[in-house]
């Protein structure tokens, strides 16, 4: 392994000497939540990352995959490569016991107390320690038994319409996936199954149905991601036939997923759900304050929300309101479902995001920067020893971070 690109860029003084800050743009284009295919993704590969933020002039991307950091190396080349700056981030499903326990839902609309949480800008390479290691590789594996127990299950509703056709984890890993197989890609393989021996599309539409249980498909076959969506809705999903509960050991508490990317270096970070397209909200979001009091317990400082799931203006109030709770706020698209969208952040129904909110979220991404920046340099980053953030270093971290950048963009 090379050395890490930030320990080699000039010191924080001479950064600030190099550019003249009124010269800096007021903020660029930045996506920091983005699944790659080392978990699943839209994306084929990671050429296409890069090649799609090229296109739309993205100057920072975030991996953020399940459980791995596999994709790292990757994606790290591809963003020299391709000049597009960095976050190393990661993301886990983990366990509020507590809420789960009294039925209250954080971030996961369907399961009271599961939780998604993200950490942000990590060292690279990835290092939590040999202990948080082997913690991590646990979680993983549980996720996998899981996997398997779906696929038995599969096969047996499978071999009810066809005897001749089955899936196998070790022929779906090694052509749908990478590290870990998810649900996702068990929908996948289910959609090339049918794709491969029924080439006539009404014989293949039939066997999709029977698989349902003789349930009418509403997506058809003619669109391949709707198709996959349909399938793990119908087959994989809680209710669904091949539906396979997890084992609590999958999930971690909180506390200890916290601990887990504090010990990688990392920014710890909840991804907000926020309104859903019906307008309503989960337990734990409902109310703003309250929110904002349970993260300040946790010594949580950042959010980050996916935009295009939002709508616009109940997403500027939200937003807002955590910015002068001097939060480090993030945007990113995920791109952890088979349809392909832009990398450019906009609210639901793709309306553009106001100005105000591209400045936050730029921001928000220059301080993860800098945080990079100061921990390949061996100095304290944007989160002190205790694990608290440092909120009032977060105005000059900002302007750090965009010089990081800047930097980065400039030196082809």
């Amino acid at each position: 392994m090379n050395k890490h690109f930030l320990e080699n860029f000039p010191s924080p003084e001479e950064l600030r000497k190099k550019f003249d800050k009124n010269n800096i743009p007021v903020y660029r284009e930045a996506n920091s939540h983005i699944h790659t295919p080392f978990s699943f993704s839209a994306f084929p590969d990671m050429e296409t990352v890069f090649a799609m933020g090229k296109q739309e002039n993205i100057a920072v991307l975030g991996i953020n995959d399940f459980f791995v950091t596999d994709g790292y190396d990757s994606f790290y080349y591809g963003s020299l490569e391709n000049r597009i700056f960095p976050l190393f981030n990661i993301e886990f499903i983990g366990l509020m016991k507590n809420e789960q326990l009294k039925g209250i839902r954080i971030n996961d609309p369907n399961n009271p107390g599961r939780v998604y949480f993200s950490g942000k800008g990590l060292d690279y390479p990835f290092n939590p320690g040999f202990f948080q290691r082997l913690r991590l590789n646990s979680v993983k594996r549980e996720t996998q038994y899981q996997i398997r127990s779906m696929i038995e299950k599969l096969n047996k509703i499978i071999a009810a319409v066809n005897p001749s056709l089955s899936l196998s984890y070790d022929t779906v890993r090694m052509q749908f996936a990478r590290e870990l197989v998810r649900e996702r890609h068990l929908a996948k393989a289910v959609r090339t199954l049918a794709e491969k021996h029924y080439p006539d599309p009404d014989e293949r539409l039939k066997f999709i149905e029977q698989i349902y249980g003789g349930k009418k498909s509403l997506s058809g076959i003619g669109n391949p991601a709707l198709l996959e969506n349909e399938i793990r809705s119908n087959l994989l999903k809680s209710g669904g036939s091949a539906f396979v509960e997890e084992n609590e050991d999958s999930f971690l508490p909180l506390k200890k997923i916290i601990k887990l990317i504090l010990d990688a270096g990392g920014i710890p970070c909840y991804p907000v759900l926020l309104d859903d397209p019906s307008g309503n909200y989960t337990e734990f979001e409902r109310d703003m304050e309250k929110l904002h009091s349970s993260l300040t317990s946790m010594k949580i400082g950042c959010i980050e929300l996916i935009p295009g799931r939002n709508d616009g203006q109940i997403l500027d109030k939200f937003v807002k309101f955590f910015h002068k709770k001097n939060y480090i706020i993030l945007f990113g698209t995920e791109h952890n479902t088979p349809e392909m969208i832009p990398l450019t952040v906009t609210t639901r129904g793709t309306v553009p995001m106001s100005e105000e909110l591209r400045t936050i979220a730029w921001e928000g991404a220059c301080i993860t920067a800098a945080h990079q920046y100061l921990r390949a340099r061996g100095m304290q980053g944007y989160i002190l020893a205790d694990g608290t953030p440092s909120y009032d270093q977060k105005r000059e971290l900002t302007y750090l971070g965009r010089l990081v950048i800047e930097y980065f963009l400039s030196n082809n």
